[in-house]
């Protein structure tokens, strides 16, 4: 890939370009891995516009989307949020990693490491004590990624997809 990827902190009036990524990645990133129904569902209710526009107008939440020239056409995205991951040690200097998604075609080329270096960087300037994250427990390129950057597991749950339950790792980063 010899195309450029920018990377540019979103504002209310990205949330329909976030939730069509968003929707596209998660549908390309776990169909044939999770129920379609369950799928479909998840992209509806948690992916809409309305959960981003959320988002982007919260004063505590940060997102990231990568383009790629020409066109600066959205190719993947993350947003950083107060901590809302139910795990015991939960504290007001932790934050979360809420999402973070690329296009098929734009993996291990170097825009995930670029988005979670602009997050940590954030997460620093903000005191943060350590960066959480959760991911499903069957997406062990994921995993692997998270590791190589330096998160730990620290916990397992079932996580309810519209009708069905998939383990999720919880991981942590210290700072």
């Amino acid at each position: 890939m010899t195309n450029k990827v920018n990377l540019r902190i979103c504002n209310p009036g990205d949330e329909n370009t976030l939730s069509l990524l968003g929707q596209s990645t998660f549908l390309e990133s776990f169909a044939g891995l999770l129920d379609g129904n369950d799928i479909l569902g998840h992209c509806a209710s948690q992916h809409s516009s309305i959960v981003y526009r959320g988002w982007l107008e919260h004063a505590n939440t940060k997102t990231w989307v990568a383009e790629i020239e020409p066109g600066n056409a959205p190719v993947g995205y993350l947003v950083l949020v107060p901590p809302i991951l139910p795990i015991a040690d939960s504290q007001v200097d932790d934050i979360e990693i809420k999402r973070l998604y690329l296009l098929h075609p734009f993996r291990g080329i170097g825009i995930g490491k670029r988005l979670m270096a602009e997050a940590l960087i954030d997460a620093r300037n903000r005191n943060c004590r350590r960066v959480l994250l959760e991911v499903y427990a069957g997406n062990t390129g994921a995993i692997a990624f998270y590791q190589k950057l330096g998160f730990v597991n620290v916990g397992q749950r079932s996580f309810k997809v519209i009708n069905n339950y998939y383990e999720h790792i919880t991981m942590a980063l210290t700072l």
